[in-house]
């Protein structure tokens, strides 16, 4: 029996991913779909590390087959508390291992299979890089979170009943063992050619029923209540439908999902075009993650040492992710040393300074604010006071605006916006205007969505005496708890 909309909306509710109730009214407590207290943590971290080390560091491949030999993985200087310090200096909130990729190579001495660095030379197979890494990222103040791939070209048992057994072990022990998991990321790769214990052969599974994916996260919810489960569908977050970084213009954290050929949604098989935008006013609230590696390859390979993105282009990316409302996931990939390469670690270094520089004073924290009408309370000064609780609220649904005026002109080119997403995402349509000395308003920009975060970048430096944002359609009273203009100087 296929799974259908409904089936999907009633797993997701199942395991807390919060959708409108029939009925409920669109007040100042809250607006259709909101987000669970998990979603909130999740989606105020932004930016992230993705992790890829395993036997394919070591083998040159992106995909390992599944035939490789635990010897294989071999780190010369590996330094678990000198990555998390590179990841943290760049700005880094939280850092997600590759604890098994589709080689089914497990980071961890399980008990599931063989296959797993307790069978390595490697420290004379007393290694865990599960356990160094959630240890290192603990004692910086880094969320630690896991990637645990489906699809095992390993194991013999893939493709038949018996291996989800094997994958749920898997699981249990990840998140039983090695502390609090802020998030745990399933992709969408499942099946195909594999070693699988030597058979040496094609092997395919029903996307939709094999995982038996609302008792796999069912079970994740027993074990981690408090972590966000990743996959194409949720239910908390969203994989962004590419993997270049890029959430869409307009990104909403709502959505309805759908499968690639408009039937039911699952991991492995959705309409990444919906993915990418979301759904205003959609179902479920499920934010987007923005998966993209720092280098041409997901892994590390020597010879992409010169290909390493420039602070200049992972800003673009943070623009096009955080600055959609969507989440960053960089990833790091550690070298055949077990370090991050000096070239990655730098440029992140310098990127977040950029992100640090341009953010550290919003130009309008010293401006009057007025707004055309706020709920008692939530006046509009509130949305320069630098804090994510406090918002200016509309007293009504539908138009409003809100006004700076500052003293002396100023020198913008970045505009940041943020939503009280607590409350659900109600802004639909709005535009951004600005007066100079002489009094005349003109168009810098308009757009749709706003959520977490939503980050306007002017093609040159602005002078101006007054921003306005005018709310032109909204699904219950606008609710801002940011409106920022800022100077980059190296924009």
């Amino acid at each position: 029996m296929a799974w259908n909309r409904r089936e999907f909306l009633s797993a997701s509710l199942a395991v807390g991913a919060v959708h409108c109730t029939p009925g409920m009214a669109a007040t100042a407590a809250n607006a259709g779909a909101v987000p669970s207290a998990r979603q909130l943590r999740w989606q105020r971290l932004e930016t992230c590390t993705f992790l890829h080390f395993t036997v394919n560091t070591f083998t040159g491949r992106e995909w390992g087959l599944g035939d490789e030999s635990p010897d294989v993985f071999a780190p010369t200087d590996f330094d678990a508390d000198a990555i998390v310090s590179d990841l943290k200096a760049g700005g880094m909130r939280g850092v997600i291992l590759t604890c098994k990729h589709h080689d089914g190579f497990c980071l961890w001495p399980t008990k599931s299979t063989e296959h797993n660095i307790s069978h390595s030379k490697w420290m004379d197979g007393k290694g865990d890089v599960v356990r160094a890494i959630s240890d290192a990222a603990r004692k910086q103040g880094l969320q630690f979170g896991v990637y645990v791939s489906p699809w095992d070209r390993s194991n013999a048992a893939y493709g038949k009943p018996e291996y989800l057994t094997i994958y749920r072990q898997q699981i249990t022990e990840l998140l039983t063992n090695y502390g609090p998991i802020f998030e745990i990321w399933f992709d969408g790769a499942n099946g195909g050619d594999g070693f699988y214990g030597g058979a040496r052969e094609k092997r395919t599974i029903d996307k939709l029923h094999y995982y038996d994916w609302p008792g796999t996260w069912a079970l994740v919810r027993k074990l981690q209540p408090e972590a966000a489960i990743f996959s194409d569908v949720g239910p908390d977050v969203r994989w962004v439908g590419n993997e270049k970084g890029e959430a869409g213009e307009n990104c909403w954290a709502t959505i309805t999902p759908r499968g690639e050929h408009g039937g039911p949604a699952s991991p492995g098989d959705v309409d990444t075009a919906i993915n990418n935008t979301g759904t205003p006013g959609g179902e479920v609230w499920m934010p987007a993650e923005c998966d993209v590696s720092i280098r041409p390859g997901w892994f590390y390979h020597s010879e992409e040492d010169s290909k390493v993105k420039t602070p200049e282009q992972l800003m673009t990316l943070y623009e096009r992710s955080v600055g959609r409302g969507a989440g960053l996931l960089l990833n790091l990939p550690p070298d055949t040393r077990g370090r991050i390469a000096s070239a990655d670690a730098a440029a992140l270094r310098s990127f977040h300074g950029r992100v640090e520089a341009t953010f550290a004073n919003n130009l309008l924290r010293g401006a009057s604010l007025a707004a055309s009408a706020a709920a008692r309370n939530h006046a509009a000064g509130l949305v320069v006071d630098g804090s994510v609780d406090t918002y200016w609220l509309a007293s009504n649904a539908g138009p409003a605006e809100i006004t700076a005026s500052a003293r002396e002109p100023l020198q913008v080119n970045v505009i940041r916006m943020r939503e009280a997403i607590a409350l659900g995402q109600r802004v639909r349509r709005w535009v951004l205007e600005a007066a100079g000395t002489d009094g005349v308003w003109s168009k810098l920009a308009e757009g749709e969505s706003i959520g977490n975060c939503r980050i306007v970048r002017l093609e040159k430096p602005a002078a101006l005496n007054r921003l306005r944002l005018r709310i032109l359609e909204s699904g219950a009273p606008a609710a801002l708890t940011e409106l920022g203009a800022y100077l980059d100087r190296q924009g």
